[in-house]
């Protein structure tokens, strides 16, 4: 390790508040490796490092659940290969750092669009979310990307809307949100697809609809949507 691999892991220890590690066990993160850094923290700490890939290397193979926060937000993007992406996605133990993972990094790489369907079908709890983070990601800050994307991912929510598990299933119903509150067409498309899923009869599917369309079908969604139109 080098020194500045030292420093850093040695400021993020300062930064750390070991009366938050309960907090955040509460809500299920991993917190055997961890100092309990907020996220603001890590956001100034990256800000002030910059990108640095070979850094983000070193501090996620440290194993330390904030370093490997901070290594996805200092990572260079064009420097990310699908390997890499499958290589971290594999050591993903929580579901927020499989999120800001895939907000602070996978988003901005040239496949991006491709971890959907690289990680749609797989068994790991952590790594199946993120496809499905993906997609909310994507739906949020994907300006670029037409109606015709979102609405061939509607199928591979509609899914998935009956897997049980819990970090699964509630990275279905945002990347739904998400997409049904990019504009007005997709909102119907994505209404329609929550209507598909409640028929589908599964506990999960009942709860991903029922969140999502109580949502989508809102007051203030639906303005937006037509001020939008």
């Amino acid at each position: 390790m080098t020194k500045r691999e030292k420093q850093i892991l040695s400021r993020l220890q300062e930064l750390g508040r070991p009366e938050a590690l309960p907090g955040m066990a509460h809500f299920g993160i991993d917190t055997e490796n961890a100092f309990g850094v907020a996220v603001p923290e890590l956001r100034r700490v990256a800000k002030e490092i910059g990108q640095d890939h070979s850094l983000a290397l070193a501090l996620w193979r440290s194993g330390v659940h904030e370093a490997r926060l901070l290594a996805s937000m200092i990572a260079v993007p064009q420097d990310t290969d699908l390997a890499l992406a499958d290589s971290w996605a594999a050591d993903f133990r929580s579901w927020d750092l499989c999120d800001q993972c895939c907000l602070n990094l996978f988003r901005k790489t040239a496949f991006a669009h491709d971890l959907i369907g690289e990680w749609r079908h797989r068994d790991e709890e952590f790594v199946k979310r993120a496809a499905f983070t993906m997609i909310a990601v994507l739906a949020v800050h994907d300006r670029a990307a037409g109606d015709e994307v979102f609405t061939a991912w509607l199928p591979i929510i509609e899914e998935a809307a009956s897997d049980p598990r819990n970090f699964v299933k509630k990275a279905v119903n945002w990347g739904l949100r998400q997409i049904g509150k990019r504009n007005i067409g997709l909102n119907r498309q994505a209404i329609e697809c929550a209507e598909r899923i409640a028929d589908g009869g599964s506990k999960p599917a009942r709860w991903i609809a029922t969140n999502a369309l109580r949502e989508l079908e809102s007051e203030p969604v639906q303005i937006r949507m037509n001020r939008m139109a």
